[in-house]
């Protein structure tokens, strides 16, 4: 998880509802059919929460354990699921793709894929989990929680939907933002042999390997309570590693090739305008001349403007129709935290690809060394890559 924005591609549609809303969907069950992975919202208790129970309640832990269990005992390898002559023909094709991505990001790009994404597991619901994330109105300070391992994530999911939405009235009492979104899906972070699950087959031929390399990336580097750094850099190399995916197997021209090339430079085009926004309401926010309310009252008309700002100036520029709710979805510092998880200094790690020649695997490899090298500053580390030059890498 995706991923990422609001997006109307699958695996990129970070969709926000205020609680009352987000819960009447959920009794419709044919009103979930369209909601996003956003992996990396739940990857954080799964494990944390088995290794200390200190980090989170005996009945959440139990209610996670119970959710994983049922996943990991529905698991059949895909080579099994497509040999199936049960299997439908699409189903097929989608699982070969998966097989193909992961052959790709473990030989070509040299990423550790352990045994992940070689199982199928069905789920039953397209919305595995509820995510809550919170944060102060008057300043991007995100609420946070501790786990083992992964350290200080802002954001926590829950199976259980009523456990969500009270988590989400108690940050509101507290007068905080509050966003709570839908997740199809979470990685393990290599801990267990993650199945591929059937809510991703929903996902186009792009989105799908994007997603594998996406989640193989966190397999390969996980940087304790990085989180912006771990989804950004995430966000980058399954991006960038779609393209090397399908130009270099169906060549430049093909439909797959531009469609993963225009997903990647609309993704850019949205991070610099999500920058913008953010670095206004960070001047705002700075203020010590005004008080607190004037302040909510001009965010206000900052959010305003920016939504009409994206659809004069952003929208017209868009390839693809990956980032076209923007300006209808709501917006506050929960929304943004959220968002910009996947989309900080983009720019950063595109600069290093092109620094090293357009040798992804090359610039792959150094950013990876050079986050490794620095842990407490990855992305100080990375901008350093552009100030001496370029070599040959040894792989991970």
């Amino acid at each position: 998880m995706p991923t990422p924005g609001w997006s109307s591609r699958v695996t990129r549609q970070h969709k926000t509802y205020p609680c009352a809303a987000l819960r009447h969907r959920f009794r419709n069950p044919l009103r979930r059919s369209i909601f996003q992975r956003m992996t990396a919202s739940a990857r954080s208790f799964l494990i944390a929460c088995s290794l200390a129970l200190s980090a989170c309640s005996p009945l959440y832990v139990i209610q996670a354990g119970i959710e994983e269990a049922k996943i990991l005992s529905r698991r059949r390898p895909i080579t099994e699921v497509i040999a199936d002559p049960a299997t439908s023909a699409e189903t097929r094709r989608k699982l070969t793709i998966v097989q193909q991505a992961r052959d790709f990001a473990e030989h070509a790009l040299d990423l550790d894929a352990g045994d992940s994404y070689t199982t199928y597991s069905w789920v039953d619901s397209d919305t595995l989990l509820l995510v809550v994330t919170a944060s102060a109105k008057d300043r991007f300070r995100a609420h946070t929680w501790w786990f083992p391992i992964v350290g200080h994530v802002p954001y926590k999911g829950f199976f259980d939907f009523d456990d969500a939405f009270a988590e989400a009235r108690r940050l509101e009492r507290e007068d905080l933002d509050v966003q709570v979104r839908p997740s199809a899906a979470f990685s393990t972070l290599g801990w267990f042999n993650d199945p591929l699950l059937n809510t991703m087959l929903r996902y186009d031929d792009v989105s799908l390997a994007n997603t594998v390399i996406h989640e193989l990336l966190h397999n390969t580097i996980y940087i304790p309570s990085r989180i912006s750094f771990n989804e950004s850099f995430a966000n980058f190399v399954g991006e960038r590693g779609a393209i090397e995916f399908f130009c270099n197997r169906d060549g430049e021209d093909s439909a797959r090739c531009v469609a993963a090339r225009n997903a990647w430079a609309d993704n850019l085009t949205y991070a610099a305008f999500l920058s913008g926004l953010v670095s206004e309401l960070e001047a705002l926010y700075g203020r010590e001349d005004i008080d607190r309310a004037t302040k909510l009252a001009r965010r206000e008309r900052i959010f305003a403007a920016a939504r009409t700002r994206f659809t004069t100036d952003v929208e017209p520029r868009l390839l693809t129709r990956l980032f076209r709710g923007f300006a209808t979805r709501p917006l506050n510092n929960a929304t943004l935290i959220g968002t910009r998880l996947y989309y900080d200094r983009l720019a950063v790690f595109e600069a290093v690809y092109r620094h090293y020649g357009q040798d992804f695997r090359n610039a792959l490899a150094a950013i990876l060394r050079a986050a490794r090298a620095r842990p407490e500053d990855p992305y100080a580390a990375v901008v350093q890559l552009m100030s001496r030059p370029a070599v040959q890498e040894p792989g991970r």
